[in-house]
């Protein structure tokens, strides 16, 4: 049995003057299926979800949720949605309960809803605060609790933890994972924050300059059938030159100058860590620190751009 398509979206392409935000998109996103869009600051992930949403029209291409355009099913689709911007402002003399309360209202809801909601996102305690006194990880928390309240089908969220504190963040990664056990809602979740895609996403985007650069579920990303390992290694004294490393080197090397630091991709270690082990000895460099680990998403980004995520 084929698997239901919620969201279908065929060589979309969006320009503001003269930048080019999204070239030549193309997605499809399952019932259930958690989806991250992973890609630096400006990778274009913003805009391709805003016309996901109906916010921005494509100039070119086309999008369907659950097989309809927007246009002229508005009402009908807004229903089926759930949407955390970056930034969700709120009015200030609001307790949390009213705040919910009048989202509520748009739908029809009633107050066992907004209870129902309060208790999702662990803001029992804080359902008479003022929105104004409530930290930075319980506004991010009431603002996912507002995407969750009309049962949505889909669920965007733009950047939804950037800004908070580690334990903030994982707060919010609780809601997400439960609501992924208890449901059949579908996520698109962009960010560029690797841990955050591996830790909720079964399925993830890579994307930078408005165009997918890979995708796929975490192992097929990492190539983790291939049995690829990077090495990541120190070396006593000054840093040599760049060019004495690359020299002669048996596999390519990158050179960290900020943080003095290599990497190497190896995919067999018996055989191939003696030959670079030897290498360095040829060339008289000594290691300070030698770290072996698993290929990561930024290792992946970082050979098909040269950049890091977060750069």
């Amino acid at each position: 049995m084929n698997a239901e398509l919620v969201i279908e979206v065929n060589d979309v392409h969006k320009s503001f003057k003269a930048v080019q935000a999204v070239r030549g998109v193309s997605l499809r996103i399952e019932r259930g299926q958690f989806v991250a869009l992973l890609g630096p600051n400006g990778a274009g992930k913003t805009t391709l979800v805003e016309m996901i949403e109906g916010i921005q029209r494509p100039d070119s291409g086309e999008i369907h949720i659950m097989g309809k355009k927007w246009r002229g099913n508005e009402d009908q689709l807004h229903r089926m949605i759930g949407i955390s911007l970056q930034e969700t402002r709120f009015i200030d003399k609001l307790r949390v309960s009213e705040t919910l309360g009048l989202f509520g209202s748009f739908y029809q809801l009633d107050e066992k809803r907004v209870a129902e909601i309060i208790d999702i996102v662990g803001l029992e305690e804080k359902r008479k605060s003022y929105v104004v006194n409530l930290s930075g990880g319980q506004r991010q928390r009431l603002a996912l609790g507002i995407a969750l309240l009309n049962n949505p089908r889909i669920l965007l969220l733009d950047e939804p933890t950037t800004g908070l504190d580690p334990n903030a963040r994982r707060e919010v990664w609780s809601i997400l994972l439960d609501l992924k056990k208890r449901s059949q809602t579908s996520l698109i979740l962009t960010t560029h924050y690797m841990e955050e895609a591996e830790r909720l996403c079964d399925y993830i985007v890579i994307i930078d300059k408005g165009r997918i650069l890979r995708e796929g579920t975490l192992n097929e990303l990492v190539d983790e059938d291939h049995g690829e390992k990077m090495i990541e290694f120190t070396l006593e004294g000054a840093h040599p030159p760049l060019e004495v490393l690359e020299r002669g080197a048996p596999f390519p090397i990158r050179w960290d100058t900020a943080n003095e630091r290599g990497t190497v991709a190896l995919d067999r270690m018996e055989t191939e860590l003696p030959e670079f082990l030897h290498f360095l000895e040829k060339r008289e460099l000594r290691l300070k620190n030698l770290e072996c680990r698993r290929k990561t998403l930024d290792d992946l980004f970082t050979s098909l751009t040269g950049r890091h995520l977060h750069e």
